[in-house]
């Protein structure tokens, strides 16, 4: 894909270049960077996102007038860093820009190492890496964290939780707090009937208690432990069916699980995420860790009922009223919860609707996007661009 000349981007005052970076291509981490694109773009800015190929953030960037540039990465930190901070040094190098925001861990290793302070930088985890497990690699993680934050000009949380483990573990980067918030337009209140008719388009079984899981195929999202209650939970509903969407690491581990067990269904990587959460009666989320989960968000904005994992990074954005939340090492609790919505469809049913009006009051993602913008404008006039080393 071919970028933009020098004379094209040319400065414009009050049109600051922006490079968005990101590993993550699709689901939670996508989305939301994908908001932020938009309300730039909107505003008049030269916006570009930094990206792998595979997965459709580059493609929907690109869609909405951001320069798109495939910047090819491995997930997890290895030998291939160092090639990758060489190439991130000469993209910068080329598109000079006023600003970088780098989404995820791996986005934040690469970008910090190659950028050093030269620009500002906003840095968004997106949920913890050192929170992804224990050993070595979680204590190397958090050292890492807590060096960077010297290269980091903005820390920008998506819940109180996310900034308080990162003050409790020492990454001292000055802190903003914006929680994600739900595209309302692409996600809306849907009845019975738009259920029954999701359910014919995407070939489910229209009479069937449906329960949808969506999210990447990984420890962190926690599939392994609904596929635990699973079987509880047909024992209760024998014409039960789970729906997993979403693709990952552990994806060939979960089908050879899922194909020793009735009515489970995998459906890969989907871009048609609201019509999924319209064929559920009951979304559920049993990740056993997050920065601030943005798919329960969606699916209330669907007016679903959901059932979560109580942690930080879901706790402040699912009321107790709008679903139910269980401990994320506890299959029975899930098929507990489970179980009571599918048989009891007037209480989920309620829970829904009660979702979509405390999304609709306070998870408007436009609003986010707004503030996020507001603190990138304010971090490049306040510190223009340094040049040389």
């Amino acid at each position: 894909m071919g970028g933009l000349s020098r004379r094209q981007r040319a400065r414009h005052p009050g049109r600051p270049r922006v490079l968005h970076t990101s590993v993550p291509t699709s689901e939670g981490t996508a989305g939301v960077l994908l908001t932020y694109v938009r309300d730039q773009v909107e505003r008049g800015w030269s916006v570009t996102v930094a990206c792998p190929s595979e997965g459709w953030l580059g493609y929907s960037a690109r869609e909405i007038g951001a320069e798109v540039r495939w910047f090819d990465a491995a997930r997890e930190p290895g030998p291939s860093v160092a090639e990758e901070v060489g190439r991130y040094v000469r993209l910068l190098a080329d598109l000079e820009p006023d600003l970088v925001h780098l989404h995820s861990s791996k986005a934040g290793l690469v970008g910090r190492l190659a950028v050093r302070s030269q620009v500002p930088t906003i840095f968004q985890p997106h949920g913890w890496s050192f929170l992804a497990g224990g050993g070595p690699k979680a204590v190397l993680a958090a050292r890492w964290e807590r060096f960077a934050a010297r290269w980091t000009d903005h820390l920008l949380c998506v819940s109180d939780g996310e900034a308080e483990v990162g003050r409790e573990r020492g990454v001292l980067a000055p802190i903003s707090v914006v929680p994600n918030g739900v595209d309302l337009e692409r996600f809306t209140l849907t009845d019975d009937d738009e259920r029954r008719e999701a359910r014919r388009a995407l070939d489910l079984v229209v009479d069937a208690p449906t329960v949808v899981c969506i999210g990447r195929l990984s420890a962190q999202k926690g599939q392994q432990v609904l596929l635990d209650a699973w079987p509880e939970v047909l024992r209760a509903c024998p014409a039960a069916r789970l729906v997993l969407v979403g693709s990952g690491p552990d994806e060939q581990v979960l089908r050879e699980r899922a194909g020793g067990l009735e009515g489970v269904q995998m459906v890969g990587p989907r871009t048609d995420v609201p019509a999924w959460l319209s064929a559920a009666d009951v979304v559920v989320f049993p990740s056993q860790y997050e920065g601030a989960a943005l798919a329960p968000m969606e699916a209330m904005a669907a007016g679903r009922s959901v059932i979560a994992s109580w942690i930080e990074g879901i706790e402040e954005s699912l009321p107790y009223e709008c679903g139910a939340m269980v401990r994320p090492d506890r299959p029975e609790d899930f098929a507990e919860a489970i179980v009571r919505r599918l048989t009891e469809p007037g209480l989920a049913d309620a829970e829904g609707m009660r979702g979509w009006r405390h999304v609709l009051a306070t998870r408007d993602a436009a609003e986010a996007a707004r503030r996020v913008s507001q603190l990138s404008l304010s971090l490049v006039e306040s510190r223009p661009r340094r040049r040389g080393p």
